[in-house]
């Protein structure tokens, strides 16, 4: 039986300049009628950011269908003796009709409707560690053709403001943004674009 996904996706990533490693990391899964993307960057940059970001990543690609107050108890476990993260996961149910997002920290999201409305999330102060703390979480109503933007801190609040964010191809969005970001940058930086589609692709 042929998979039938409903989220396609396209990702920009580039490490800070003089970097080989990016302290980002990012992870994306789709199936059983449920959708979920997360987006973590460790404290600082180059490789020991890196380590921490991926751990996250691995906690919540093997609990993914857990709860995220267990996923950051996990991760909190994990990070012990590392550094902290900043952490956003994006959660879908094509069932339901509804998405929720859970974040601590600036990890960054935004959605634009087939209306172009644009919607983003107030980031919550502070980061993942190795102590549980308090994380921030919104829900909303999954529109046909809705466009979720996730990107770490990395990407400047002028930059999504940009009117290609209005595209409805998402490969167009992160080609763009790309494109425009040729030069070195002066932090890791991520752009996560995904598009909801009703019926399956």
């Amino acid at each position: 039986m042929q998979r039938r996904e409903h989220m396609k996706v396209s990702v920009f990533q580039k490490a800070k300049k003089g970097n080989y490693y990016c302290g980002d990391s990012y992870f994306y899964h789709e199936s059983d009628g449920k959708y979920i993307c997360a987006l973590a960057d460790g404290l600082g940059s180059g490789e020991l950011a890196r380590e921490s970001s991926q751990i996250v990543m691995d906690v919540i690609r093997e609990y993914r269908n857990e709860s995220v107050k267990t996923i950051m108890k996990k991760s909190s476990e994990k990070l012990m003796g590392k550094r902290g993260v900043v952490l956003g996961i994006l959660r879908i149910n094509f069932m339901t009709k509804q998405y929720t997002y859970s974040s601590i920290g600036n990890i960054g999201l935004m959605t634009i409707n087939a209306q172009s409305t644009k919607k983003r999330n107030i980031p919550l102060a502070g980061y993942l560690s190795s102590y549980e703390k308090p994380f921030k979480e919104m829900t909303g109503e999954l529109e046909p053709d809705m466009i979720f933007i996730m990107f770490s801190d990395g990407v400047q609040a002028r930059e999504v403001s940009n009117p290609y964010f209005h595209h409805r191809e998402v490969e167009h969005i992160t080609d763009t943004f790309a494109y425009l970001n040729q030069q070195p940058l002066e932090d890791d930086t991520t752009l996560i674009a995904m598009k909801y589609y009703e019926e399956s692709l």
